[in-house]
């Protein structure tokens, strides 16, 4: 089951309390810090003696925002029937029916690797044109 991308800080998300620590502008963990102390009375601490504070630390996480694509109903449109059909079994092997839909639909927003996954399938079906998402959403990846 993917998980939820969340377009705000988590209150659950694990932050760092690392003011100091050289990768602190860049950390996400750091940035969950200072907007959930605001707000939380309870947060997820990772272990102050656990972080490195340097380019190795395994608690780092890059805030630079993500780009989400959220939705593809216009692909369906520019198919025939038969690369559709093609198009929409092969997906939904890869998904399930229900999440399918859900990302056909643009309730569940869809990662890099599931808009590389779906163009892809584009290509093996011999789909040269160019589609693109119904829209896009840059947010920060609270799952890695």
């Amino acid at each position: 089951m993917p998980k939820k991308i969340h377009t705000s800080t988590p209150s659950h998300y694990p932050v760092c309390l690392h003011a100091d620590c050289p990768l602190a502008q860049r950390c996400l963990r750091r940035n969950a810090f200072i907007t959930l102390v605001k707000s939380q009375e309870y947060m997820h601490i990772v272990n102050p003696e656990k972080c490195t504070q340097t380019e190795g630390c395994k608690y780092f996480r890059d805030n630079t925002p993500v780009v989400y694509a959220k939705g593809f109903t216009n692909f369906q449109k520019k198919m025939t029937q038969e690369q559709y059909q093609k198009f929409l079994d092969i997906l939904q092997k890869k998904f399930g029916r229900n999440p399918y839909f859900e990302r056909r639909n643009g309730k569940t927003l869809l990662t890099l690797q599931e808009q590389d996954l779906i163009m892809e399938t584009l290509h093996q079906l011999g789909i040269k044109d160019e589609y693109k998402f119904d829209s896009y959403l840059e947010a920060f990846n609270w799952n890695e």
